[in-house]
């Protein structure tokens, strides 16, 4: 890192004057032993899944959506899906838990079961599935690191997924759900009133200890949370940085941290979502996101977004010439 600031300094800028561009790289040459580097591959890897809570009337919209829509990543039709084509980056979904039975085109199918339990009557899910869903994660980013992938973003789709987030971002944080309860996909102002009283009771149902990240998880989470948190963790033990998105990532982010703190070392922030429970998620993790668009569309959108900021400091950082080969002395 300290060589990679080093370059930085003698590229034909006035020092630190390229912000968080630099930071970024410093943070990549880290993560990757070496102070020249480049990335031929970039994929992003979304999970999809359906949530037990969903029959709390906790979102507006059909559940049905998540298996019809989950197939349009993979064909690269929906809002992540155009924008991972756009940076170049290819794009990984797998069925974690979606509520269905047949296969879905395009889709990788490492189902867990269909969706998990309701949380606001008991646990989402057993201990044994929230490590399987976290293996599946770790698997599926192992299987991109050996084919050369060398910066992977995460994402998702679940609809009611913004209920098991914000209840995991409430126990992590300390904050109330009504807080930080926002309105997903686009609940009413009473909606967003009874979805925080779901959230408070689920919490105070279960009582998960926010210290064991899997017992969070495991009482509160999701199939496509664990997953996430796989690849953050398979990505971090191989020394891969992951562009985590926004809230739902958030969630899986925390459950990582409080497995292994030094997860978050491998982590870049690519936006702020428009959940009111962001900040204090990005606060605990201490995250800085490198962009703010107002965004809550999940997926992955926001990660896909950022790599074409990633994409260009790498560009800038391998390609500037130092002060020294333009004869200019400062």
């Amino acid at each position: 890192m300290d060589a990679a600031q080093d370059r930085w300094n003698n590229l034909i800028h006035p020092k630190g004057s390229l912000g968080r561009v630099e930071d970024i790289c410093v943070q990549m040459a880290g993560i990757y032993e070496t102070e020249k580097f480049d990335i031929p591959k970039k994929a992003i890897i979304a999970f999809g899944a359906d949530h037990g809570v969903y029959e709390e009337g906790v979102a507006p919209n059909s559940q049905e959506i998540t298996k019809i829509q989950f197939p349009n990543f993979a064909k690269g039709l929906c809002g992540v899906g155009a924008l991972s084509r756009y940076a170049g980056a290819d794009m990984v979904a797998v069925d974690v838990g979606i509520n269905c039975d047949e296969p879905l085109e395009g889709v990788i199918d490492r189902k867990i079961r269909k969706g998990t339990s309701n949380m606001a009557k008991g646990p989402a899910m057993t201990r044994e599935e929230a490590v399987k869903s976290i293996e599946i994660g770790i698997e599926i980013a192992e299987e991109c690191i050996v084919k050369d992938y060398r910066i992977i973003g995460i994402g998702e789709m679940g609809i009611a997924n913004t209920t098991p987030s914000t209840a995991i971002i409430s126990v992590m944080t300390g904050k109330l759900p009504e807080e930080i309860t926002g309105s997903g996909s686009g609940l009413s102002r009473d909606k967003i009133k009874h979805k925080a009283q779901v959230i408070g009771k689920s919490i105070e149902l279960n009582n998960p200890n926010p210290t064991d990240g899997i017992e969070v998880l495991e009482k509160i989470g999701g199939f496509e949370i664990g997953a996430m948190t796989g690849v953050i963790m398979g990505c971090a033990a191989n020394r891969i940085p992951v562009v985590i998105d926004g809230y739902i990532s958030y969630a899986a982010a925390l459950i990582a941290y409080k497995i292994n703190p030094g997860t978050r070392d491998y982590l870049i922030a690519s936006h702020k979502s428009d959940e009111p429970g962001s900040d204090a998620a990005l606060e605990l993790l201490k995250l800085n996101p490198i962009l703010n668009m107002n965004m809550r569309l999940g997926e992955g959108s926001g990660a896909a977004l950022a790599f074409n900021v990633i994409d260009a400091s790498v560009f800038a950082y391998n390609n500037m010439a130092t002060f020294e080969e333009v004869g200019m002395k400062i």
